[in-house]
């Protein structure tokens, strides 16, 4: 049966998929052109044709996935209710469950792009638009007078930066930390950052509705990259 003709959009939407799913399956390390290939039944002059090195084709494939994430993002922040509900909300889903097959491979991304320029590109623009977000909603909250915050920016590097390293002892250290100590610090640490106890922000954001879940099998530094935590109570 002949293969129906796609679009270059079409295509390179079809290859970028397939790249995510052999990511998730191989590591971006041992991920190949020919692997991309083979999972679509096409030459790998074709996938080169759209993506002339791997190097490139693996930081497309991340950034697709990232925009998946963050427009899910912006609809959990744009949801009306209070800035604090939203600012939890958010901080949960992103925080690692400790067993999510995206978050190895996003930490893996990571060390590959010390050395891959494109793939350090895609990790820093992802970086800086998800603190770019936190901080909007922290200012939003202070603007209403919800909490303290004398330096939203701050904070939004400073809670990212533990929710990354918490990333890193639950999955690559198995048992150094369990999920529930991890989310009780970040707790700790979100209402020390907007100047609230604890009891105060448990119970400000108590019957908060649960977050849109990570898409199903999800991993990314978008949802089908790195799957982050569903709990948002």
């Amino acid at each position: 049966m002949a293969r129906v003709r796609l679009s270059v959009a079409e295509r390179r939407e079809e290859l970028l998929r397939a790249a995510i799913g052999q990511i998730e399956a191989r590591g971006v390390a041992a991920v190949r052109i020919a692997d991309v290939a083979a999972a679509l039944g096409v030459s790998n002059a074709l996938v080169l044709y759209h993506f002339s090195t791997k190097e490139k084709l693996v930081a497309a494939a991340f950034a697709h996935a990232a925009e998946d994430d963050l427009a899910r993002l912006r609809k959990l922040l744009g949801r009306r209710t209070t800035a604090l509900r939203r600012l939890r909300s958010a901080v949960r889903w992103y925080a690692p469950t400790g067993q999510a097959k995206g978050w190895r491979l996003w930490i893996e991304g990571w060390a590959v792009a010390l050395r891959e320029p494109a793939l350090r590109e895609v990790a820093r623009d992802l970086d800086r638009a998800w603190k770019a977000a936190l901080t909007e909603v922290i200012a939003e909250g202070v603007a209403a007078r919800e909490f303290h915050c004398p330096d939203p920016s701050g904070t939004a590097l400073r809670l990212t930066a533990l929710l990354d390293g918490l990333a890193v002892q639950l999955t690559s250290y198995g048992g150094t930390l369990s999920r529930t100590r991890a989310q009780v610090w970040v707790d700790e640490a979100l209402a020390r950052e907007l100047c609230l106890s604890p009891e105060t922000l448990s119970t400000r954001t108590r019957r908060e509705p649960p977050a849109e879940p990570p898409a199903e099998g999800g991993a990314g530094p978008g949802a089908r990259l790195r799957t982050r935590g569903q709990d948002t109570s």
